[in-house]
Formats: structure tokens, C-alpha cells, sequence
């Protein structure tokens, strides 16, 4: 089955790229020729770029050449996806264009037969008015106009996507009631930061805006909700080391890329820079209960979430606060009375219509829901992984304001 479903993909990928090839480079030259080999070189090189940088980064090769193949090739995947979607979406323009095309043919102007010319006579001189060359064919003309505006949009929607990536993360407030919390913690403020995968292409100074980004908010707490890395702490040690100047008290939970990257390495790395990991443990804060459970990722290496020790024999009349990386362990947060959880993983798609798929894979892709006595918050993340882009998923750090209905 593994090996039809490979073929599968395969005969998917091809069929796709030699479309997008076939769209923009044959359908608009004239005949063989240099823009056709362009184009396949293109594909094709993009492809092998992209390949190699996800082949770089989880074999753990020098971080040097991960960042020297990150930029193209996880830009390509973004690229090549937006042209296969423009190209399909022009051929839905492409009969009404040629229709346009013929209604506007102007009249073809009748043919004026050559006059013999006498031998010896000395040859006529070359008409007046500028010399008329054959205009391009119609479907050539046309394939132009919509391989040209394709390869317009893709480009425009992944320089916009990318832009609003690195310009850093949006700061978006949610009000969540809270039946067990006390008056005295009307109004406290979690910060929530979830999927900055930092990495090859995110470095230290996108750390360091995220960190501004949570400092201006002034919360009362920060709950990194994992993902935090993509890499290991010999590589991203300088990366993540802005973490540091976190103004509020900081607690971590690990995500599925931490496991990718060497979790136990990175918990004690973000331990000794002032953040408290809760490993399936909770803390009791002056006003609830503050759990965490490790992600679903670590089952393989024996470190997998345990909900009944992060939540046994507490105190079921306190309020309680779980932070769990991704948003199906919302089941087992219900069944342990957890009044909120604080996830992430999803990035709300990232990269429409990614959204759609995501949406499929998860209770709630993002926002907040409620599920029973449970509510669930779901983060888009703060920065992104593969490319560095966003569409339709816009990157946020959000401010959780809790209220007491006691107030």
C-alpha cells in the first residue's frame, strides 16, 4: 500500500509540474528553443532545491548549507504551488479571451496581385509605409496573456505572503470567561506563542521581534505552546538566546518539531534561559492551576503527553489552565476537567487553500471553541514553517484575557 500510494503521489507531482512547464514555457514560445529548456530547467532545478533543503535540515547537515538551500527551495514550494493554482484558474479566462479575440478581428484586406515585370526593366522601388510582419497566432497570444498575468500572481501573492512573515507576528486579544476563577484574577493576561520555528531561514532577529512583540502587550505570562525550533541547539543556540529578555514569567511545553530536533537538548536549553518547561507537570499559580503536557510526537521515544500525571489529585474546584501543542489533545483535557487548553500546530492552514486540509485534521484550526466544560484556543502561530509564508493565515501572538464570572 505504501508503495502504490508513493507512485501515486508521484504520478500526481509529475503530471502537475509538466503542466505548469507545458502552460508557461511551451504554450507561449513559437517552437523549440531556449525558453522551453529555461522552463524545464527551472522546474526542475526548483524541485531539487527544495528536496535537498528538507533533506538538510532533518539529517542535521552543516547549518551553513541548510541555510544556503532553505531560501530557494521552500520558496519554490510555495511558488509552484500558487502557479499550478493561477494556470488552473486561467484556463477557465482562456476561452472567453480567444471569443474577445475573435469578435474584435478586424476585416482581412484583399490581396493585390504583383504586376509582371519586364526583363531588363530596373526593379520597382520598396513601397511606402512601414513593412507589415504576421502577428502572432491567437492561441499564442493568448497563452501569453495568461501564463504572464499566472506567473504575476503567484509571485505577488508569495512576495505579499513572505513580507507579512518576516515583518513579524500580529498581536490579536481574546476575552475567555473562566467559571472557577476568582475575582482578584479578573483581567490577567497570557500571552500565547505557538510555531515560531526558528531555523534557517528565521534566525535571532525574528526572535528577538517576537520577543518585543510579547514584552508590548505586557502580560502577566507567556505560554510557548512548542514548536519553538527547527534545529538543534548547537545551530540555534544564538537563534533562540533573545528569549532571555522575556519580561513576564515564561513556560514552555514541547511541540512535534522539538522531537525532530532533540527535545530533552532543547528543554534544558530554554530551562536555562528562564523558561519553565512543564514536562506532563503542573504548577499552581496564586489564582489557578497552570499544566503541561508534552506533545503526541514524543510517544516514540518514551515521552509522550500523560495527562494524569500533569492533572491527578489536583484540586477540582480551582480553575485550570492547560498548555498542549496541538489541538486534539483537547479529548483528554476534557475528560481530566481542564477549563482551557492553549494549543497551536495548525497555523491556520499557513498557505491557502492549506486550510482546508489542516481544518480536516483538527478540532479547531483556529480560535476559540468550546468543547463541554472545556474551552480550547487555538493559535496560528507566530512565524512559519517551510516557507517563510503566509496566505490567508495571517501570523498572530495572542493576548488570552482571562475573566472571572465572579466579577
Amino acid at each position: 500500500m505504501v508503495i502504490v500510494f508513493v507512485v501515486l503521489v508521484l504520478a500526481v507531482m509529475v503530471t502537475a509540474n509538466w503542466y505548469v512547464w507545458r502552460r508557461l514555457f511551451r504554450d507561449t514560445s513559437s517552437g523549440p528553443g531556449w525558453v522551453r529548456r529555461a522552463g524545464a530547467a527551472l522546474i526542475a532545478g526548483g524541485w531539487l532545491l527544495a528536496f535537498a533543503a528538507l533533506v538538510a535540515e532533518r539529517t542535521g547537515a552543516p547549518f551553513w548549507l541548510q541555510q544556503v538551500l532553505a531560501w530557494p527551495g521552500f520558496l519554490w514550494l510555495a511558488l509552484s504551488m500558487y502557479l499550478l493554482l493561477a494556470l488552473l484558474a486561467g484556463e477557465a479566462l482562456r476561452p472567453l479571451l480567444r471569443r474577445l479575440l475573435e469578435r474584435r478581428k478586424p476585416a482581412e484586406a484583399p490581396v493585390r496581385q504583383a504586376e509582371p515585370v519586364p526583363v531588363g526593366a530596373p526593379s520597382s522601388p520598396e513601397p511606402e509605409g512601414p513593412l507589415l510582419v504576421a502577428a502572432p497566432s491567437r492561441r499564442l497570444f493568448v497563452s501569453r496573456v495568461i501564463g504572464g498575468a499566472a506567473a504575476a500572481a503567484a509571485v505577488g501573492t508569495v512576495g505579499i505572503g513572505t513580507y507579512g512573515v518576516l515583518n513579524g507576528p500580529s498581536v490579536k486579544r481574546v476575552t475567555v470567561p473562566l467559571a472557577k476563577l476568582p475575582r482578584a484574577a479578573h483581567g490577567y493576561r497570557i500571552a500565547v506563542v505557538s510555531d515560531v520555528h526558528l531555523g534557517p531561514v528565521l534566525g535571532r532577529g525574528f526572535a528577538q521581534r517576537v520577543v518585543d512583540t510579547i514584552n508590548s502587550t505586557r502580560p502577566d505570562l507567556v505560554a510557548v505552546v512548542g514548536d519553538l525550533v527547527d534545529g538543534s541547539v548547537r545551530d540555534l543556540a544564538p537563534a533562540v538566546a533573545p528569549l532571555r529578555g522575556l519580561d513576564a514569567p515564561a513556560y514552555f511545553v514541547t511541540g512535534n518539531h522539538e522531537y525532530f530536533s532533540g527535545a530533552e537538548q532543547w528543554v534544558e536549553e530554554v530551562r536555562r534561559l528562564g523558561l519553565l518547561p512543564l514536562e506532563n507537570a503542573r504548577t499552581e499559580l496564586p489564582w489557578f492551576d497552570l499544566a503541561g503536557v508534552n506533545d503526541i510526537a514524543g510517544e516514540e521515544e518514551g515521552q509522550g503527553p500523560d495527562f494524569a500525571k500533569a492533572l491527578g489529585d489536583r484540586d477540582p474546584a480551582r480553575a485550570c489552565v492547560l498548555l498542549a501543542h496541538q489541538p486534539v489533545q483537547i479529548h483528554d483535557a476534557v475528560e481530566h476537567g481542564v477549563d482551557l487548553q492553549l494549543s497551536g500546530h495548525t497555523h491556520g492552514g499557513q498557505l491557502w487553500p492549506g486550510n482546508l486540509v489542516a481544518a480536516g485534521a483538527n478540532p479547531t484550526l483556529a480560535g476559540l471553541e468550546r468543547y463541554g466544560d472545556t474551552q480550547l484556543y487555538v493559535s496560528r502561530g507566530a512565524g512559519a514553517w517551510g516557507p517563510p509564508t503566509r496566505v490567508g493565515a495571517e501570523s498572530d501572538i495572542t493576548v488570552i484575557q482571562l475573566a472571572s464570572r465572579q466579577a
